[in-house]
């Protein structure tokens, strides 16, 4: 007996369906400088202050006493206890916040404004029954066992990083770098470089100059927009002059925290001799700085990363970090994105996954759901500026999340490969062969992976 097919049913060519889009452009944001007098320790504060680098210094936030008297009412009381009982129970870092930075927050709900949310964490926000992964470690990407001088980190073939400074004008709850960057807290005593500044930058240079595989590298801390530009341009100065350098990346948050730092005469003079240098050697320079949020993404931040466009950068570039809560949604995301690019000319280039330190399992997502989020963006933005969400996997560097090789999604754990030896593996035969672990947040499981969690805690580690 035989069958007929159903024939299938064409639709006509050119013609497009009217459905709803998941997500909507051009953005509905406005693009302006929010009004700090609104608060009431700033309600007196001129423009010519508040576009003055030193009155932003001045007037950072670095105390809940002084929080208090900028917010006012605006801070609720709860809130402010909340923040109190972290800084006491859970902070890695210290509060320092500019008056820029704070400006972006939403006052009428700051409990879930997402600039808050990292920029000053509260108790409650962290996870109440994992609030630090059981393999969360400070020093969690083991930069520092990778010094190939002391702040010198040789993790890549033919890449460096140089952390020239341990602080920043502003210290974010998920800053990687909490071993070492800012001030001691009640949970952690920071890691000290021990060789003078001077002597330590001379080291750095040394290695760069007898070291002709490296190519690349990235100026950073802490923050550069700390560092004096009468320090910073010598340095990078003399980087330019070692001729297997190729590509060099300035790092500074700062531009996104404190961007009239960066308009100061004395710094756009000195980052303007640096770029012309630059070009005159074929070298690559280039800004990467960190905005995690659309409300970050002001007229001032515009005019800055467009200064150092004019003054011959090759690019600006945002390496921002997934944060649960802030803009770990597809429309948190594309919002940044298209703000970055349209009013900025900000290119998105990275979104890490936040690292396992201690106390940040809140902020962390799961791997699934960073793949989830890396599919949901694309599309609407363009190729090249279509941001990569990476996995930094500690002992292997950055991988884009979907270059994973096993997961195990009940246990949480991502199995993953490299294909080069990093500083301290270079006599590890099996370096390049085995299967280098990462962890998801324990209370993204099923059940069954959470109670083997509770069943298995690993052994206390090593320091």
């Amino acid at each position: 007996m035989s069958t007929t097919r159903a024939r299938p049913v064409w639709t006509p060519a050119g013609k497009v369906g009217a459905g709803e889009q998941p997500f909507k452009y051009p953005v509905q944001r406005e693009f302006a400088e929010p009004d700090w007098r609104r608060f009431p320790g700033w309600k007196d504060v001129t423009q010519k202050e508040w576009e003055t680098a030193l009155w932003q210094r001045q007037n950072t936030v670095k105390s809940l006493k002084e929080l208090k008297e900028v917010m006012g009412a605006h801070l609720p009381d709860d809130l402010a206890d909340d923040i109190a009982k972290d800084i006491a129970e859970r902070a890695t870092m210290s509060m320092l916040v500019p008056p820029q930075m704070i400006n972006t927050m939403d006052e009428r709900d700051l409990w879930n404004d997402p600039v808050r949310r990292y920029m000053l964490p509260t108790f409650d926000d962290r996870h109440p029954d994992w609030p630090s992964h059981p393999h969360s470690s400070r020093d969690s990407l083991h930069e520092a066992d990778m010094w190939a001088v002391e702040g010198l980190t040789h993790r890549y073939p033919t890449k460096v990083l140089a952390e020239v400074l341990t602080t920043c004008p502003q210290y974010c709850g998920h800053c990687t770098r909490m071993d070492l960057v800012g001030n001691d807290v009640p949970q952690v005593t920071k890691m000290r470089f021990q060789i003078p500044q001077k002597d330590r930058y001379q080291q750095i240079l040394d290695y760069l100059r007898k070291t002709p595989q490296v190519r690349d590298v990235v100026v950073s801390g802490g923050d550069i927009a700390n560092m004096p530009i009468q320090q910073l341009e010598p340095f990078v100065s003399a980087v330019l002059d070692i001729d297997n350098i190729r590509d060099i990346r300035l790092a500074a948050k700062g531009l996104i925290g404190l961007p009239q730092h960066f308009l100061q005469d004395e710094v756009k003079a000195g980052l303007e001799r640096l770029a012309t240098k630059a070009r005159q050697r074929g070298v690559s320079l280039a800004f990467h700085t960190h905005a995690n949020h659309a409300q970050q993404v002001t007229p001032l931040v515009g005019k800055a990363a467009r200064m150092l466009l004019d003054a011959g950068f090759r690019d600006v570039r945002n390496q921002g970090v997934i944060l649960r809560g802030t803009n770990s949604s597809p429309k948190d995301l594309l919002d940044l994105c298209f703000f970055l690019l349209d009013h900025a000319a900000i290119m998105p280039y990275y979104f890490y996954m936040c690292d396992m330190i201690p106390n940040a399992e809140h902020w962390r997502l799961s791997v699934a759901e960073a793949q989830q989020l890396q599919h949901d963006i694309m599309g609407y933005l363009p190729g090249f500026a279509t941001p990569r969400i990476v996995c930094d996997v500690p002992f292997v560097g950055k991988r884009w999340i979907h270059q994973v090789k096993e997961y195990d999604r009940e246990k949480g754990i991502s199995y993953w490969t490299k294909n080069y030896r990093t500083g301290i593996e270079l006599e590890d035969k099996d370096a390049l062969s085995r299967l280098y672990e990462y962890y998801d947040p324990i209370y993204t499981l099923p059940e069954s992976g959470q109670d083997w969690w509770r069943r298995n805690p690993p052994a206390p580690a090593k320091h």
